[in-house]
């Protein structure tokens, strides 16, 4: 998927190759898309949905990101000349706040030549539906829709704008995009002190990262995804920007995935948190505990919105057609109805770090401390329950592997928590039970017949997701058990760089496509039991199959390479950091 993604962790949009903004969403990641032309035109007239800068006679394009920043360069070329398209949403820190508008910034000149261009900028309301309402003034376009109101400020000729003339470009031209305020100063002097300060806020955060020797431009460009991927006013991270860009051709396997999971953010701070940037652990550890207030000690669902709303609706769009046309569009997720036994587990495990990492300011005492027992008390009771598992299965339900392995995680962590805090009545119970349902996963997953953990007790079906074992301090690397699985793993459900979730079919029928973090898995299992150089073949493999801006989304297809699912995928992206940490030659041992 050749999208570019700029964003301030508050709002994001996605560019196409050729420079259309094809998603954006307001007020947040998770709200109406008033661009949306990556999923379809919506009701009423073909190309509605974006905001197109487009040259006449185009002949071709490329893209690039200013280095360790988020902003996004396209160049658009054509025989008569070339235009530059600079794209970024403003960050950085002001009157001793983070300053995150819900804006977004166009600017537009001329490289060479005498180009002609012709500016489209159509947004539509709910989902598609509703054509704005417009209104102007000398150098500014009101776009109003039932709940909210766009405004449009620019030094390009309003009336050239509207008409969606093709125009000379003769000088340089700014588009200010955002809610519907007056701007103090002119377009381009607001585009010109918002540009320089973003640019230097990304160039200063990217500065200060704990970057491997190896892969660094990968790793960068990786956490920077994985920032934007996080909604700051509240903590939440979302597991992709997108919602229904579908697993695989026509598989109907599409979801909304503009949410908070607790099991994808634990890993998305965790990436993070490993390249000294704990900012987003800090706002992350803040959202958790009030999602443990807010449960008092009861079932917390696997998903929540990015300001901890429960209620996650389900439904489909009917105006928009699809990636594609590769429908249906989804907007909310029935996986916050599921009970998901690993959730506690990612609680915990997302928490945890906060009470050993000195740099954090936070409250992690006693109190911070108990508040979390609940959750292992629910991960006792679930550890051999069945559930959705991982996957959110939606027709069956089975003791999961996975699930009971993240219920052990969450009385080990409580366990090495409490001895932190010098807790040694605490610290000997919370073992106790880890011991127990460690032990229940020895004897209940493992098959002897397939040399392997499966993927539910009593089962005899492979899930790359018994990997994690390695990933949380299950079992030693060099335990047999771990080492066949890898290999059995390996056999079974690796096509070539790429890994099969499972081999059993689902309620979609047999997957077709690699999952990316299995694949991600995979390469640190084999970095794990001492298979390094087969580990960093295949991990500069699964770098290649990133986009050309060193993006990745959800799905690889291992016959064709395209990338499917919804994009930018969190997963995918902290596969990228964790490969890269593990794999890297040291700094020291270098230099």
């Amino acid at each position: 998927m050749d999208f570019g993604v700029i964003g301030n962790c508050a709002v994001a949009a996605l560019v196409d190759s050729n420079g259309s903004i094809c998603w954006y969403c307001l007020p947040r990641l998770d709200g109406d898309p008033v661009f949306h032309a990556v999923l379809g035109h919506g009701a009423g007239s073909k190309g509605d949905g974006a905001f197109a800068v487009e040259l006449d006679g185009l002949t071709g394009s490329e893209q690039s990101y200013e280095p360790n920043t988020a902003i996004l360069k396209t160049v658009l070329r054509s025989e008569a000349g070339a235009v530059e398209i600079i794209d970024f949403c403003p960050r950085f820190s002001s009157h001793g706040r983070s300053f995150r508008p819900q804006t977004l910034i166009r600017r537009v000149r001329r490289l060479d030549g005498s180009p002609r261009v012709r500016f489209r900028i159509r947004p539509r309301f709910d989902w598609g539906e509703t054509d704005p309402a417009l209104t102007r003034g000398s150098n500014h376009v009101r776009f109003v829709g039932p709940s909210q109101t766009l405004r449009l400020t620019t030094d390009a000729p309003i009336d050239h704008v509207l008409d969606e003339r093709l125009i000379n470009l003769e000088m340089d031209l700014t588009f200010v995009l955002g809610p519907d305020e007056t701007l103090t100063e002119s377009p381009s002097e607001t585009g010109t002190s918002f540009y320089n300060n973003t640019r230097h806020y990304w160039q200063v955060w990217a500065q200060r990262l704990a970057v491997p020797f190896e892969w660094q431009d990968a790793v960068i460009r990786a956490a920077i995804t994985l920032k934007l991927c996080s909604y700051e006013p509240t903590g939440g991270v979302v597991a992709a920007m997108t919602t229904s860009l579908p697993e695989a051709p026509d598989s109907g396997r599409n979801w909304d995935y503009r949410y908070c999971w607790v099991r994808d953010a634990f890993f998305t701070v965790r990436a993070l948190n490993s390249l000294a940037a704990t900012r987003t652990l800090e706002h992350y550890f803040q959202w958790l505990m009030n999602v443990v207030a807010d449960a008092k000690g009861g079932h917390i669902q696997p998903v929540l919105g990015v300001g901890l709303e429960t209620a996650l609706t389900e439904r489909v769009s009917q105006s928009l057609q699809g990636y594609k046309g590769m429908g249906p569009v989804r907007i909310g997720n029935q996986a916050h109805e599921h009970f998901q036994h690993d959730t506690y587990g990612n609680i915990i495990l997302g928490a945890a770090p906060a009470f050993f990492d000195h740099r954090l300011p936070l409250n992690t005492g006693q109190t911070a401390f108990e508040s979390l027992e609940p959750l292992g008390e629910q991960a006792w009771a679930l550890h051999d329950q069945p559930d959705a598992g991982i996957w959110e299965l939606r027709t069956r339900s089975r003791i999961h592997t996975s699930s009971s392995l993240m219920c052990w995680a969450a009385c080990d962590r409580l366990a090495k928590i409490a001895r932190h805090l010098d807790l040694s009545d605490k610290a000997g119970y919370w073992a106790d039970r880890a011991t127990v349902i460690r032990d229940k996963i020895l004897t209940n997953a493992w098959s002897e017949e397939r040399q392997s953990f499966v993927e539910s007790f009593g089962g005899e079906t492979l899930d790359a997701s018994v990997l994690l074992m390695g990933e949380v301090g299950f079992l030693p690397a060099d335990d047999p058990r771990f080492v066949a699985t890898v290999e059995t793993l390996t056999k079974v459900l690796g096509r070539g760089p790429y890994m099969l979730r499972y081999e059993e079919a689902d309620d979609f029928g047999v997957p077709e496509v690699g999952f990316n973090v299995c694949a991600f898995w995979r390469i640190d299992a084999l970095a794990r039991i001492g298979r390094l150089d087969e580990a960093r073949a295949l991990f500069e493999q699964m770098l290649a199959a990133r986009n050309p801006l060193g993006l990745m989304s959800e799905d690889t297809s291992f016959a064709t390479g395209e990338g499917w699912g919804n994009f930018p995928q969190t997963y995918s992206m902290v596969g990228i950091i964790n490969g890269a940490m593990r794999l890297s030659r040291r700094w020291e041992a270098e230099l």
